[in-house]
């Protein structure tokens, strides 16, 4: 098996490309092969990879890779090269969301290992300290262990200015999402309004559809005032399905979308759930 893959200069001119014709970027998570396959046949810009995927794939929650059951970074890496990369036919590049925050790995090494795979993109959601909230008691635990959004727009930074790779940043707040856009200058930017609701593991963080615009929209005008070429896609909370992801880009001023449990989970889920209940309801001729 040789892998394809995808330069970083080439992954850049194809997202330009579609910024310059108003073509909207989609981004989706994968967390198993077939699902990364099926995303990139559809058309699917960006492939991401990281640990949540991969559970959320086998019936847990996204934010179960939250809590330290597994080395985040070993899981990504893995089922990148083992099942990701395999599945591709080089149309999709892949960007592997990473936990910036191991304190057991130099984060050079771990972006070596990245390159030498054939990625060339990295994210800062493998998990985020942005995922947790800044005045709790776990937050404020969390980061006098050392654990902080600094090390996260490090890594952002060693990936694009030295490791020429594409950077793409992630954020759950706005003091965060400046941050992250001011000091690591990402090529790509997505606001994370909240984990997607619906299905059997997600979320409902209580925001409409509307609101989630809204809020998208505050971010985007912030980063863009730091920035002016940054690009910028939404995610999560009330976009849940195709309609919702319309209304986000008919009401933001972004350039695309980021999809993970509406365009794996979900789907999965209804497909599934359908089919075998139609297997399930056969009966015996009397």
């Amino acid at each position: 098996m040789i892998t394809k893959r995808i330069s970083t200069a080439q992954i850049l001119s194809n997202l330009q490309a579609k910024v310059d014709r108003r073509d909207p970027i989609m981004i989706s998570s994968a967390g198993s092969g077939l699902v990364a396959k099926l995303l990139e046949r559809a058309g699917s810009d960006c492939i991401n990879t990281f640990s949540g995927a991969r559970l959320r794939a086998n019936g847990m929650g996204t934010m179960s890779m939250m809590w330290p059951i597994l080395d985040s970074n070993r899981q990504t890496l893995d089922y990148t090269r083992e099942d990701i990369m395999p599945a591709l036919e080089g149309k999709a590049f892949v960007c592997a969301c990473l936990n910036a925050n191991d304190l057991l790995k130099d984060m050079r090494m771990v972006l070596d290992d990245c390159k030498r795979m054939g990625v060339n993109s990295v994210s800062n959601i493998g998990p985020s300290i942005s995922y947790v909230d800044k005045d709790s008691e776990i937050g404020r635990v969390i980061r006098s262990a050392g654990i902080s959004l600094d090390n996260e727009i490090e890594m952002l930074r060693l990936a694009r200015e030295e490791m020429d790779m594409v950077s793409i940043g992630l954020a759950f707040t706005m003091e965060d999402a400046l941050q992250i856009v001011e000091q690591a200058r990402p090529h790509v930017f997505c606001y994370h309004a909240g984990t997607t609701k619906g299905g059997l593991t997600g979320y409902d963080k209580g925001l409409t559809i509307q609101e989630t615009a809204d809020e998208t929209e505050k971010v985007y005008q912030a980063a863009r005032a730091i920035d002016p070429n940054v690009i910028l896609v939404a995610h999560g909370a009330a976009m849940e399905t195709p309609e919702d992801a319309q209304f986000m880009l008919d009401n933001t001023s972004g350039h695309g979308f980021w999809t993970g449990s509406s365009t794996e989970r979900l789907p999965i889920e209804r497909a599934v759930s359908a089919a075998a209940a139609e297997f399930t309801s056969l009966k015996f001729n009397s």
